[in-house]
């Protein structure tokens, strides 16, 4: 996987990264009191939870570009259309992709035979590579890790 990395740019074939993130979705109770100058906000911390949501997140390595999208949940389903919408809008010039992502139940091309038409789940299967982080390792991904550090 570190090889991918390390593999300079190379036309129509991209790296990308994948991540998902789950998120809780809180209201505050009590409203923040607006910030005057040279003063620290004023913030009360009891909050209603109002339930989850998962961010989905590609970023690209060869250009920085990062794409979001905000689910419901977690799913083949989800994952496969996100991969699907992706490709077919931003990488459609692309040969093939190189795929870093953690290695999850969703992760795999069997979500888009389950979820998408023959054809399109044959065209992702036939263009993406899969590569997965190591078990205790998900911190390699770029998109987990917000981009490179520098």
């Amino acid at each position: 996987m570190l090889s991918v990395y390390e593999r300079p740019i190379q036309s129509r074939r991209n790296r990308l990264c994948f991540d998902e993130r789950p998120c809780q979705l809180l209201e505050e109770v009590i409203a923040a009191l607006p910030t005057l100058p040279g003063k620290a906000a004023k913030e009360d911390n009891e909050y209603i939870r109002k339930g989850t949501c998962v961010i989905l997140l590609a970023y690209d390595l060869d250009t920085g570009q990062r794409y979001v999208q905000v689910r419901q949940r977690r799913t083949k389903a989800d994952y496969a259309e996100f991969i699907h919408e992706l490709l077919t809008t931003h990488y459609a010039h692309c040969e093939q992709i190189d795929l870093i992502q953690d290695n999850l139940n969703t992760h795999k091309y069997g979500s888009f035979y389950e979820h998408l038409p023959l054809v399109q789940a044959r065209e992702l299967s036939r263009k993406l590579v899969f590569h997965y982080t190591p078990k205790h390792g998900s911190w390699l991904n770029a998109a987990e890790r917000g981009g490179p550090s520098h």
